[in-house]
């Protein structure tokens, strides 16, 4: 070959937009030399005829002249060749995107699966987990290499989501998601968000998990590629740099070095599987644990004509207020105005000729799951899980409503305004009427979640069962669900006369406050929630004091505590309970419970489980009671 037609050749190939190696900028031939194509028999690199014949040299260079060979079809390398015309902004972005790659592995490795635990010394922490993994990866051969780096990237993913899951459930529930439990419960918050903030909020809500979730999953698995093939490129850098740093990470470990409160060391990661593999177990275990429990029932052999005699020709009415907990109460920011619709409802109710005494309970949930606290009230079983809940409603367990229905003293009815759709649940709570949000005869409109205001809804109950005559005693579940999160907007009390069909609640609504304001700020939150809760304490003391008689009877409670927005890091699952009755003869027997007179419970007031209840009061309104 001349030296022509070998210069030519390498003309060709720098235009031909070889593409640079990211780190040193040229491209370099495979099999290594000077880069032009060596004839297999060595030389020059000219080709020989095989016929033995003579070349001329010079007519031969004539012809490469003339008749120059075509050129490799030309590329443009690196994103449409932008990389070779700006090599600088190009080495930039590829140094960029690798910093990013390495902030985002960090963050997934270290970040909290807690809101409040997230601060800056979260960050610059040593994870184990991802120095054994970079020692991993540089110990590997080239194939599983990508294949664990692939596979480790969408791993990483899936415990961000979760992390990210689980500061979502610990905001509203105040624990962190059950990986065999709770996936019921992420179709239940798809509704609360059609029903709060309409269809398209949901749609759109959904829609952005839904890409956040694959985004997260993809770019994660491309910051792990792309972070192990830096690392083999400079291999004796990394090696060096992950014997460093796991030096470092025995040593911080071994001396507690601490930034604040929070350790440097930290396999945070691997307790966290670990916790969740533990979660796991204890819930595929758990089913044999409640099934045991359920199977034992004190009351179970007891014949109906001596059940809860202490009650016989009484209207017996168990009132769940929505969200009402123990922070309504304690905490200072809400105390006040609390405390003052508590005494004004004693004081009212004891004009009328109720007294009235309080106590505790303690919720198996705090935040939400409504359904688990009533049915381990009812029932006497603690309801923890949406396992549990279907296990006790497939069942035959007696609960509170059911020995009443037993007796044949009574009539029982539920008043649940929240319920919107088929709800066969209910069949099990053994009612023989049951008033959904449906057949209240409620023509207003929805506060928010709320579908009927809580005044309405006892109106309700004594237009169509209470204030009937020549009736039965009536046992009734009442759930007022005004104080029902967001708590924004809220119904106000009115006359009650002038209720009419509910149209008038049009009105007040329009007076109320908007949801998504409200919730950027926490303390207005708070507000929101104090005055729903005192909303619902009114609907139902005013109304004891205007249809009340001698032969009524009513428990009221929380359900369970608000939202950590509300509880404010409050981790307690305190709510109040009361008894109020016209007549003295039925809070004479509760007498040795030692609970608080009025609706106000003392601080030091007894404290049971909600599991308690059930046989506690059973046995006090029995014949032995």
């Amino acid at each position: 070959m001349s030296l022509f037609t070998r210069s030519r050749q390498l003309s060709d190939t720098t235009e031909s937009g070889a593409e640079p190696d990211d780190d040193t900028g040229t491209a370099e031939p495979e099999g290594g030399g000077t880069g032009t194509a060596e004839a297999e028999g060595g030389g020059t690199g000219t080709a020989e005829p095989q016929d033995g014949t003579a070349t001329d040299a010079p007519e031969s260079a004539t012809r490469a002249q003339q008749t120059p060979s075509a050129p490799p079809p030309a590329t443009k390398p690196g994103w449409f060749g932008w990389r070779r015309r700006y090599p600088r902004t190009a080495r930039g972005v590829s140094v960029g995107t690798t910093v990013l790659a390495g902030a985002l592995v960090l963050f997934a490795l270290l970040v909290p699966n807690r809101i409040e635990r997230i601060e800056f010394a979260s960050f610059v922490r040593i994870p184990a987990e991802g120095v054994l993994l970079a020692g991993l990866l540089l110990a590997l051969p080239p194939k599983p290499r990508r294949i664990t780096a692939v596979v480790t990237g969408l791993f990483l993913g899936l415990l961000t989501v979760l992390k990210f899951v689980d500061m979502g459930f610990y905001q509203i529930l105040a624990r962190p998601f059950d990986l065999v439990l709770d996936w019921i419960l992420i179709e239940n918050g798809t509704d609360f968000l059609r029903e709060t903030f309409g269809r398209t909020g949901q749609v759109l809500a959904v829609t952005g998990v839904i890409v956040l979730f694959v985004a997260l999953l993809v770019l994660t698995t491309l910051a792990v590629v792309r972070l192990t093939n830096l690392m083999v490129r400079h291999r004796p850098v990394a090696g060096r740099t992950v014997l460093i740093l796991g030096t470092a990470w025995i040593t911080c470990m071994t001396l507690g070095v601490q930034i604040g409160t929070v350790p440097v060391a930290t396999k945070g990661n691997a307790e966290f599987l670990g916790n969740r593999v533990d979660q796991v177990r204890a819930g595929l275990a758990d089913a044999r644990v409640f099934e045991k429990q359920a199977s034992v029932d004190a009351f179970a052999k007891t014949p109906p004509d001596q059940l809860l005699t202490g009650l016989r020709g009484k209207d017996v009415l168990f009132t769940f207020i929505e969200s009402y907990g123990r922070v309504a109460i304690d905490d200072p920011a809400m105390a006040q105005q609390t405390d003052a619709v508590l005494k004004e409802g004693t004081g009212r109710l004891k004009a009328a000729g109720f007294e009235s005494r309080s106590g505790w309970l303690q919720s198996p949930v705090t935040g939400a799951g409504s359904w688990l606290a009533h049915s381990t009230f009812l029932s006497g079983l603690w309801i923890k899980n949406q396992q549990r809940y279907r296990s006790l409603t497939t069942s035959d367990r007696m609960t509170l409503t059911k020995y009443f229905g037993k007796t044949g003293a009574w009539r029982t009815v539920g008043v649940v305004p929240g319920v919107r759709r088929a709800w066969p649940e209910g069949k099990y709570f053994g009612l023989d009427h049951i008033y959904d949000s449906e057949h209240l005869g409620y023509h207003g409109p929805y506060f928010s979640w709320t579908p009927v205001p809580d005044q309405f809804s006892m109106e309700a109950f004594e237009r169509l069962e209470h204030g009937k005559k020549d009736r039965e005693p009536i046992m009734a579940e009442i759930i007022l669900a005004s104080s029902h999160n967001p708590w924004s907007p809220i119904a106000h009390m009115i006359d009650w006369n002038d209720l009419g069909d509910g149209s008038v609640f049009h009105r007040i609504k329009k007076e109320g406050t908007n949801p998504t304001e409200v919730w950027k700020d926490p303390e207005k939150v708070r507000a929101e929630y104090r005055k729903a809760i005192e909303y619902s304490i009114r609907s139902l003391t005013e109304w004891v004091e205007r249809y009340g008689d001698d032969d009524t009877v009513l428990v009221f409670l929380g359900d369970h505590q608000p939202v950590p927005t509300v509880t404010a890091g409050d981790t307690g699952k305190d709510v109040p309970v009361t008894i109020v009755a016209h007549d003295k003869k039925v809070l004479d027997r509760v007498a040795d419970w030692g609970w608080t007179d009025g609706l106000k419970p003392a601080e030091n007031a007894p404290r049971w489980g909600m599991d308690k209840f059930r046989d506690r009061f059973m046995t006090a309104y029995g014949p032995q009671g």
